[in-house]
């Protein structure tokens, strides 16, 4: 019996076409319109994994991106990547032979799925029901609600995304990929040891969204949101649904959003550059400690770059990094504070936005309070603004984009905390902390 094994490989490129995938001036139309173009795209990467596209046309892709010897780099790291997993595979195989590493492979997909069991068997049979909502879409549309219905039956789960709002004109939609890779996290999470991340935690699991939904979508559905933004929330919804069942073991919401800000233009010396990077927040309280400040939580995977490396390689200075102070939300445990930074541009450029929870703060658990919503705040010379959460905006020289995260929501009744804190368990110096 033949066997065949597949690599897969997820980056995130900061810039992929020179009309600006990072503008939120999309919809619908302008995701139609981008479709050919991307077509081009994944057809020469397709070429170049065959190292056929340097000899016949390599400009194919470079062409299409404002600063091409980033893109290049990003590229070939991506191929050399797939290749070392080649090579490492297939010299596995020669060392041990097809048959053994096949069966280690099972092995770990059975135990993957043998754990994730485990862990749902220890949840009560029954229905826990959770909504949460996005704020907007960017386009006048919202809120719109995201509704998970979870079902426990033994050692299996059934997810339902029922009565989440239809998939909306802006980019905030969602693929059924993302969904079950957000309710395959949010079950990961629960087994309370390290397993292999792996096809196995599936397998015990059931999700089920209608079509055309806003995390089930449909073409012509705009999504470049939806990774980033949505796929947050559907964790926040899911999470909160088993916090009904296991109280003691999911934490308050977390920021929610992973505050996408781009910027880009030309430099001081007239060169293109691009610039995207997500901003943390505050972590949800637990249900026996503070959040933590300051962190990316859940579906996002980066770090925030430092202050020395963001003012050499853009032509900005950051003005204010600093921890949101109080931005976390009240109760026997607080939820942890985000971020503020301040950046100041010393050339013209685009900026874009893409965030959420800017209206309604990240939840709270147990009595605990919400976290405070996130700003994005535009300081210029006529004085200070509140841009949207999802805007695409001009700004000039000395102009300062002001991003404030949000906090996680708390944990308890806040009147708990001071016993909390004279316990000792825990974090009690975040405890009492001033806000």
């Amino acid at each position: 019996m033949s066997k065949r094994f597949s690599f897969d490989l997820v980056a995130n490129a900061t810039d992929s076409l020179k009309h600006g995938l990072s503008h939120y001036d999309g919809d619908q139309s302008s995701a139609s319109d981008l479709k050919a173009a991307l077509l081009l795209v994944f057809h020469a990467t397709e070429l170049l994994l065959k190292e056929r596209l340097v000899r016949i046309n390599p400009a194919l892709i470079l062409a299409n991106v404002r600063t091409p010897r980033e893109r290049e780099g990003d590229l070939t790291a991506q191929i050399a990547s797939n290749r070392t997993g080649e090579r490492r595979l297939l010299a596995n195989v020669d060392k041990y032979g097809l048959q053994e590493v096949t069966a280690y492979m099972e092995h770990l997909l059975a135990y993957a799925e043998r754990m994730t069991r485990e862990a749902i068997q220890q949840i009560p049979d029954g229905t826990y029901r959770f909504e949460d909502c996005m704020d907007d879409d960017g386009q006048g549309a919202g809120p719109l609600p995201i509704v998970a219905t979870v079902t426990i039956a033994g050692d299996t789960a059934r997810v339902d995304f029922a009565g989440t709002a239809p998939q909306a004109v802006g980019s905030i939609n969602a693929n059924y990929a993302i969904a079950l890779s957000a309710v395959f996290y949010c079950f990961r999470v629960i087994v309370p040891f390290p397993i292999p991340s792996n096809h196995g935690t599936l397998v015990p699991l059931e999700i089920v969204a209608p079509d055309g939904c806003l995390v089930n979508a449909e073409e012509p559905a705009a999504m470049a949101g939806g990774n980033v933004e949505t796929s947050q929330r559907i964790v926040d919804t899911v999470l909160g649904a088993l916090a009904q069942a296991i109280p003691g073991v999911i934490p308050a919401a977390s920021s929610g959003t992973m505050n996408n800000i781009t910027l880009g233009g030309k430099d001081l010396a007239g060169a293109e550059f691009a610039y995207y990077e997500t901003v943390a927040g505050g972590m949800g309280a637990r249900p026996d400690a503070d959040g933590l400040d300051a962190t990316h939580t859940h579906m996002t995977n980066s770090l925030n770059t430092p202050v020395e490396a963001l003012e050499h390689a853009y032509p900005f200075r950051v003005r204010r990094y600093e921890i949101r102070r109080g931005s976390g939300g009240a109760g026997r445990w607080r939820g942890g504070d985000g971020i503020r930074r301040d950046i100041e541009l010393l050339v013209p450029a685009q900026l874009t936005i893409l965030a959420d929870r800017r209206v309604r703060g990240p939840y709270g658990l147990a009595g605990g309070a919400p976290g405070k919503p996130g700003r994005s705040v535009l300081i210029d010379s006529e004085g200070a603004r509140d841009l949207p959460g999802k805007v695409t905006a001009w700004m000039k020289a000395g102009d300062v984009i002001s991003v404030r995260t949000p906090g996680g929501g708390g944990f308890g009744t806040p009147g708990d905390a001071d016993e909390a804190a004279e316990s000792g368990c825990g974090d009690s110096l975040e405890t009492r902390r001033n806000p």
